[in-house]
Formats: structure tokens, sequence, C-alpha cells
């Protein structure tokens, strides 16, 4: 009896040691920062060679369900749907008698939880009946259970921090993109005798897709424009940066025209966006001492041109740059410009605002909110549109990034 005692109690050490020593073992490779496949090879090599267990299934949630580990099982694992076969299971469970093929296939079902989430099923075979009595000392089930949610745990903790380190470099990305994009628009905008211009840009997210700019050429002679680029994100605002910088390239290198300019943005956004982004432009050139004006509107919103009273749209151009190899027309229009002329250049982003009712902001509201308030500056008028839309959308979010410039030639 006493012999029986000591050979009893001497199993029960060695099995702790062993415990223990498996404990340690996949500790120090999950610390040592081992991959998955080697911490999963771990595992099988103590459930299979040390425990026993010839026959088993680990199923594996990382953005998707996956079979981690497949040890002497030669059914179709490709059938297995884990949320519909598998997520009923919330305790370890002995598997008598399931209308699931697999489940037939073995005795007990294992799910790992973390945070009140299934991260894993794990599936074994040749449990005998005293492994069955899970509340029994030393029950080699319970501590299968205890290893592969440590397992599980670590490879779950490994997959968020990838995550957190991509979500933290997005972050940066975002962070120097927006500074890139305040970079695009000019610091100052001129108000004085001759003129008054100001511009308002509102971005939906982090970084956006609009742009504006005012460029004089000399003492007399200035260009404005403004775009818009299909889609958002970081790679719209690297696509609009290489665009401005495209523009002012061309300026300082090259004699203006029009036509010319419209051609080469045209190639250069073909080959930086390869079809899958396209720009919408207007671009004018205004002479201040003969008060003409030429300018392109490359299928963006049609600016317009105001005394107060008579409103005229700026229409006349060619498509969108970016949506074809090469422009196949580029219709130039030419104004001349009254004085204490307005110029009113905007995105979708306003006219494309709905209020909780689903109605569009609308051209025609901006066009007589811009001449019931005329005598306004430009500054001035800018904030109250802005408000307007503001009141417009209600405690809507806004749709689309929004902006607008403004000038008025004395």
């Amino acid at each position: 009896m006493m012999e029986e005692m000591q050979k009893n109690l001497e199993t029960q050490i060695e099995l702790k040691d062993f415990k223990l020593n498996s404990l340690l073992e996949v500790t120090k490779a999950i610390n040592l920062n081992r991959s998955v496949s080697e911490i999963t090879s771990l595992f099988e090599f103590i459930i299979r060679e040390q425990l026993g267990f010839d026959r088993f299934v680990l199923f594996n949630r990382q953005e998707d369900w996956n079979c981690l580990l497949r040890v002497g099982y030669k059914g179709k694992i490709k059938e297995v749907d884990v949320e519909r076969d598998l997520s009923r299971f919330k305790e370890m469970t002995i598997i008598e008698s399931s209308h699931t093929p697999i489940l037939n296939d073995f005795d007990v079902i294992i799910p790992i939880f973390h945070k009140e989430k299934a991260l894993a099923y794990l599936l074994i075979d040749g449990v005998d009946y005293d492994s069955r009595n899970f509340n029994r000392p030393m029950n080699p089930i319970s501590f299968i259970q205890t290893l592969a949610n440590i397992i599980v745990v670590a490879i779950e903790n490994r997959r968020m921090a990838r995550v957190n380190l991509h979500q933290e470099r997005y972050r940066r990305e975002l962070e120097v993109a927006s500074t890139m994009q305040k970079l695009l628009f000019p610091d100052e905008l001129p108000s004085n005798k001759k003129m008054d211009v100001s511009a308002r840009y509102t971005p939906r997210h982090e970084v956006g897709g609009d742009y504006y700019d005012f460029i004089p050429l000399g003492d007399d002679e200035y260009i404005i424009c403004i775009a818009d680029v299909s889609g958002k994100g970081i790679s719209a605002a690297m696509l609009m940066a290489n665009f401005q910088a495209t523009i002012r390239t061309l300026f300082q290198y090259q004699r203006f025209d029009m036509q010319y300019l419209m051609r080469e943005l045209n190639t250069m956004v073909m080959k930086s966006a390869k079809g899958e982004k396209f720009i919408t432009f207007f671009i004018a050139h205004y002479n201040a001492v003969t008060r003409k004006m030429s300018y392109v509107n490359a299928g963006h919103n049609h600016p317009f041109i105001t005394n107060g009273r008579k409103v005229e749209d700026l229409d006349q151009g060619c498509i969108g740059l970016g949506m074809m190899d090469e422009l196949p027309f580029i219709n130039v229009g030419e104004k001349e410009l009254q004085p204490n002329t307005t110029i009113v250049l905007y995105t979708d982003g306003v006219v494309e605002l709905e209020n909780q009712d689903e109605e569009f902001f609308g051209a025609e509201r901006l066009v007589k909110l811009v001449n019931s308030y005329y005598p306004l500056k430009m500054e001035d008028m800018n904030s109250l549109i802005f408000s307007k839309l503001d009141e417009w959308k209600g405690p809507l979010d806004l749709v689309d990034d929004t902006a607008i410039f403004s000038c008025r030639f004395f």
C-alpha cells in the first residue's frame, strides 16, 4: 500500500515537473519572439510526443479563420465553416455525437477566448475515459487547455502588435501627408487696391484631395486655379502634391501656353495615377493691364464670375485630367473682366453637401448667396458661405473635402 502511494506521488511529481518544464519552454519561445510556426511546432511536440495525442486540429482566427495546426487528421478542412460549425461552443466540451462531420471525428473541443472574443478552437481525438473528467487532478486535457490558451493569446498579442505598429505608421504617414498638403496652399493671398483674394478649405479627413493656388507672373499677370482629385487619403494627397509641383515647375521653365500646360498636366496625372485616379481642374490666367482672362475648365465644377447681378459660368475647357492618355480637345475660354468683378471657384464638397432631407446645397444657392452679400470682403464672404454650409448640413458630417476660392478684381 505504501509502495503504491509512493509510486503515485512520484508520478504526480513527474507530471508536475513535465507541465512546469513544458510551460517554461513555451514561455521562453514566446519571450524570444520565436515565429508562429516555431511556437506551434513546440505545441505539437508536447501534445503528440510527450502526451501521446496523435490526432488534433487547431483553428485560429487572425483576420479570418484558418487551420493553424493539423496533426493526424485526413478529413476535409476546407469544408469546415468555423463560425457555423464551432462558434456555439463556449467552454470545453466532450463530443458524444454531432450533425457536424468534423466533430464526429474528435472526442473533445476546447474553445479559447480572450476578452470575450473567440480566438481558437482545438479539437482532440484519443481522449480516454479518465481524461474526460476535466476536474480530475493532473488531467492532461486541462493542461492542454492551459497551454493552448497561452500560445493562442501570445499569437493574438503578436498580431495586435503588428496591427498597432501598422496603425502608428499610418498615423505618422497621415501627419506627414497633412503637413505636406498644407504646403500646397499659398501662405498669403493678396488684398490690395488691385484685387482681394481669399480662400478657405476644410478637409473631410486628416488629408484631402482638394487644392487651390494663386501664382503671380510678374507684377500684372496672375494664375488662379483649383483642383479636386478622385479618391481620398494619402495616395490622393501625394498625387495632388505632385500635380502642384508640376504646375509650378511648368510656369518656372516654360513660356505660358494654356494648351501646352494642360497636355503636360494630363500626361503627368496618367503616369502618376496609372488610370486609377483623375483630377478635375480649373485654371485661369488674368492680365490686370488688359483685364483679359483666359481659362480652361478640365471637368471641374463651373466657377462663375459676377458683378453682383449678372452671372456667367466658366465652362469652356476639356475632360478631367488623367481620364485618357491624350486630351481629345481643349477649348480655351476668353473673358474681359469689368472693374469690381468677382470670380468664385469651389469644389464639389460645397454644392453636393446634403441636409437632413437629402437635398444638395447646390450651385444656385451658392450664387444667390454671393450676390446677396456682394459688398463683403472676400474673407468675410467665404466665412459667411461656410457658416451657411454648417447650417445646411446641421448635425451631419461633411461628405467631402470643401474648398472656396474667391477673387475680386477692382
